[in-house]
């Protein structure tokens, strides 16, 4: 068969000063930490269970729930402030539109941040969600969550 041959010198050219070497990669800020209390309410239990501890992970006290109506009956449980609700658009029984509607009137006052799998415009035409609500696209990262959190929590 046929070998092959190297050539026996190759032509680079001249460099006038050595390359740079690439500049680190900045890093990201962490997520702000925190310190409020968030109901999430999810329906699917993994979702919940990656969401919960994620926030927990940041310093939140979290309240979880996994429909509309496991949601109302922690709050009425609950003594203490909540401080944001976090919610699933389309669940069994109660949509999360629903829930922010019955806690606005329990808890004055109360930020809500929807999740969701579907585009947050799928989820206006079904009429789950509210255009201009905080919104969070599932699938998510634990960093993700917590920076849409953090800011949620810290507009006005």
């Amino acid at each position: 068969a046929g070998q092959l041959r190297l050539a026996e010198h190759l032509d680079l050219p001249r460099v006038e000063r050595p390359a740079q070497p690439p500049a680190p990669p900045t890093p990201r800020a962490p997520a702000a930490r925190g310190s409020e209390t968030v109901l999430v309410v999810e329906d699917d239990p993994a979702v919940l269970a990656l969401s919960c501890r994620a926030l927990e992970a940041e310093g939140y006290t979290i309240l979880c729930a996994s429909d509309g109506g496991d949601a109302l009956r922690i709050v009425e449980r609950h003594g203490g402030e909540i401080h944001l609700l976090l919610t699933d658009v389309v669940m069994p029984g109660m949509s999360g539109r629903e829930l922010a509607e019955q806690m606005a009137a329990r808890r004055v006052g109360i930020r809500v941040l929807y999740m969701s799998g579907y585009p947050g415009d799928a989820a206006v035409h079904r009429g789950t969600f509210v255009r201009g609500s905080a919104f969070l696209q599932k699938p998510f990262s634990a960093d993700g969550l917590a920076r849409k959190v953090r800011d949620v929590l810290d507009s006005r």
